[in-house]
């Protein structure tokens, strides 16, 4: 039985229908943006890579790259600009 299903069990058909369309349009029919907070873990393992720490509401998230893809955007010119960009933030914090 899928989530949906036990979720749904005691509803009739018509609400289930309803409930699966409302749950892919929030969770597969919408892009989804999620802040890090917490990096805690690093792991590179095969062909992935895998950052892990915690989202915005405090519950434990990971997000897992493609190691070819990550090489490819994530160069030292990357590295560089995140340097730049954070040095600029921090600057103005001060400033402030």
């Amino acid at each position: 039985m899928s989530k949906i299903e036990e979720e749904t069990e005691v509803l009739g058909k018509d609400i289930r229908d309803l409930y699966e369309k409302t749950y892919y349009l929030v969770h597969k029919g919408m892009e989804q943006h999620k802040a890090m907070h917490d990096i805690n873990t690093f792991q590179a393992h095969a062909n992935e890579i895998y950052l892990r720490g915690k989202d915005e509401r405090g519950e434990d998230f990971t997000i897992v790259f493609d190691a070819f893809d990550f090489l490819e955007w994530i160069d030292k010119d990357q590295i560089d600009y995140i340097k730049e960009q954070l040095t600029k933030y921090i600057e103005t914090k001060w400033q402030n």
